[in-house]
């Protein structure tokens, strides 16, 4: 059965009048749909105004500002129960016996008894407190009359009028009736004001606490950025962590779980706070949920940091700023100071920041290193920078092979005895055969006098995972390569290793990726100083820096890649590392390779001049006197220590053994013997020239 329609039309002969009347006609129409009931469009039209937005935002403003005069009374009457019962005590002490800290549980005991000593007191005067007051008032009241006729009397005598006599105790009487008239007229007003000012009070204090529903709350405070932490904030984060245990016990406590914070601290760029753990709650179930911890404070799962201090069962929180990690961190004073210089034995490489925005420095002093991460975060630059520092103390001498040959290392060029640059498999045998002289000259060193002082010598090697994974081999099928112990370049690493370190001669290694293939145990595990930047997974980072250190918080797999570059987190005792902690995290400086160029500009300045060799030459019959000069370079004297280690670098076959005395037979009877030059045996570069010219004229002579 079709439905009536109602429609209105307009009578086309009817007269355009002002009276003009339009008709209302219902007629049936059997295509037209079913009307809606009113119902149905009541319920809709509700709810499109709900979802409305400027409707959401009236509704979330009401529900705030009720609920902040609500909660605003409950906040001031539980400060004033507080006030006058033990309640505050009492919360305090179920606290600290929730957290097993005895000592302070009997300490809030006995702050308790003695408020309620002073409350029974207090009691007790109360009872005498009436008649004390009773007569407190009479005799105020009389001393108040006979003050007020004494001063009648004088102004009586005074003005020889007797009716003066009651003046000023009229004058009180009447002023009395003044105030009790302002008051009548004051108060119809008041009754109505003072509770809106009671209200308004109630509503400032829920104001200030957020005393509302999250939702209910601004969007710029729903949002979080910027959020100060404070206890409550840091409570409800690990009470919402997904831990029942941790959730129950915050529930019993009598403070909320307030009790279980140390205090916030001022930590650089963020807060720092110690949270000891309720019986029942491992640290490692914190520490596993490190993302949720940091969403719950508002707060990027990279902003949040979670190490473990000495203290049991306790976590230390560190919460940065928002957005204070995105920020760069200023120049390196290497850059900024032109007069820096370096001491390898006592000083320290001013290397970075740390989270707290101290000065980060690493000692690198008889310290074997090593520097792992992805690719293009920062590694070279990082361990660049160490090897920029080291270059300022004149005494350092450096054997250098970039595996990458990229130039990140072209600006030691004249500042490394030697320096090979290049990814094939000849430069992973040349760099082999440069460790392995230092091998030679680490084992001479060994076999000296005791109580001989040797200048350090750093063995770097940048992409070192390329040399581990060459599968070149010699010409007796020994690989260079790989991780057994007929591998050329891991015997050398760990020969240096296991001995270097007496003798000054130090192995630093950056590498990529690190994997047991890349990277053997062995060899990671013989670094004293290990920083990894971000890495992918948290066995990567076990192999990197260890597992204590893992396990004491350090996360590199959980910086992110692109993001955080040059950031390192770094396990050494050459730095400094809050008490309690196996790793610190630190914020390299940039150097990039214009500055890099200067400072090692600066750096060649304090030396005489070195010659540095671009290869390993082997396997021809040497011209001993055109090696010594060769060695030698540019420089007008070198001292025969350094001539023999230059030599074992040039050619470890032929002069890997060399010692004093066989430089001294080969410059024999040439003119070019070596002589004391302030207090050291040296070799001049004028006498080697003018004995190679007297050779070579003698043997054109000759012919």
């Amino acid at each position: 059965m079709s439905e009536n329609v109602v429609r209105l039309h307009k009578d086309p002969d009817a007269p355009a009048t002002a009276g003009t009347v339009t008709t209302l006609t219902v007629v049936p129409d059997a295509a037209s749909p079913a009307p809606v009931p009113l119902w149905v469009r009541s319920g809709r039209a509700l709810r499109t105004a709900v979802a409305h937005e400027r409707t959401r935002t009236a509704a979330r403003a009401v529900t705030r500002h009720g609920l902040y005069t609500v909660n605003g009374g409950r906040i001031v009457a539980r400060r004033t129960w507080d006030g006058r019962t033990g309640a505050r005590y009492e919360r305090m002490l179920r606290a600290a016996e929730a957290a097993g800290n005895y000592e302070v549980a009997e300490e809030w005991e006995e702050r308790l008894q003695r408020f309620r000593e002073a409350r029974h007191r207090r009691r007790m005067d109360l009872l005498h407190s009436p008649v004390d007051a009773a007569k407190g008032v009479g005799v105020g009241v009389g001393m108040g009359i006979g003050v007020l006729v004494a001063l009648g009397v004088v102004m009586a005598i005074n003005n020889h009028d007797v009716t003066d006599v009651i003046t000023p105790l009229a004058a009180t009487i009447q002023f009395i009736g003044t105030l009790i008239r302002i008051v009548q007229i004051v108060w119809p007003y008041a009754v109505v004001i003072g509770p809106l000012v009671a209200l308004l009070g109630l509503w400032s204090v829920g104001a200030h606490q957020q005393a509302a529903p999250h939702w209910a709350l601004p969007d710029n405070v729903r949002s979080g950025e910027g959020e100060p932490i404070t206890p409550s904030i840091v409570v409800k984060a690990l009470r919402d962590l997904g831990i029942p245990a941790l959730r129950k016990a915050i529930q019993e406590m009598g403070d909320a779980g307030a009790g279980m914070l140390g205090p916030i601290r001022i930590a650089g760029c963020g807060v720092e706070v110690d949270v000891m753990l309720p019986s029942g709650v491992s640290t490692n179930e914190v520490q596993n949920r490190r993302r949720k911890l940091a969403e719950n404070l508002t707060r990027h799962e990279h902003e949040v940091f979670i190490t473990i201090p000495e203290a049991a069962r306790t976590v230390r929180l560190w919460i940065a700023d928002s957005g204070a990690l995105d920020e760069p961190i200023g120049p390196s004073p290497l850059v900024t100071d032109e007069t820096m210089t370096a001491d390898y034995a006592k000083g320290r490489a001013p290397w970075g920041q740390d989270l707290r925005g101290d000065a980060a420095a690493l000692s690198l002093y008889q310290r074997h290193l090593l520097i792992t991460g992805l690719s293009n975060q920062g590694k070279t630059v990082a361990l660049r920078s160490l090897a920029l520092w080291l270059a300022l103390d004149k005494s350092v001498q450096f054997l250098m092979g970039d595996l990458k040959g990229v130039g990140d290392w072209a600006m030691f060029d004249g500042l490394a005895t030697t320096l090979i640059q290049g990814p094939t498999d000849e430069h992973v045998i040349q760099v082999t055969e440069m460790v392995e002289g230092a091998v030679d000259e680490m084992n001479r060193r060994i076999q000296a006098p005791p109580g001989t002082v040797f200048p350090p010598l750093i063995v770097l090697v940048d992409e070192a995972q390329v040399a581990f994974m060459c599968p070149a081999r010699d010409e007796d099928k020994r690989p260079y390569g790989g991780s057994k112990a007929n591998s050329r370049y891991f015997m050398a690493v760990r020969k240096i290793h296991n001995q270097g370190r007496a003798v000054n001669v130090l192995m630093w290694q950056g590498t990529q990726d690190p994997t047991n293939e890349n990277l053997p145990k062995l060899v990671r595990e013989g670094a004293h100083t290990r920083a990894s930047l971000a890495l992918g997974t948290e066995s990567q980072a076990r192999m990197a820096l260890g597992d204590k250190a893992v396990d004491g918080g350090a996360a590199p797999n959980l910086l992110r890649p692109g993001l955080d570059k040059g950031t390192l987190v770094v396990a050494s005792d050459g730095i400094t590392i809050p008490a309690g902690q196996s790793s610190i995290t630190v914020r390299t400086h940039y150097i990039d390779d214009d500055a890099a160029e200067a400072i090692t500009d600066r750096a060649k300045a304090l030396r005489d001049g070195v010659t540095t060799l671009h290869a390993i030459e082997r396997g021809a019959e040497r011209d001993p006197l055109a090696d010594i000069a060769t060695v030698v370079g540019d420089a007008t004297r070198v001292r025969t220590q350094d001539v023999l280690k230059r030599l074992a670098v040039l050619n470890p076959d032929a002069y890997g053994k060399w010692s004093f005395l066989d430089l001294k037979r080969v410059l024999e009877d040439t003119g070019a013997e070596p002589y004391k030059s302030d207090g050291v045996m040296v070799v001049s570069r004028g006498r080697l020239a003018r004995a190679l010219g007297n050779r070579d004229g003698s043997a054109s002579a000759t012919e």
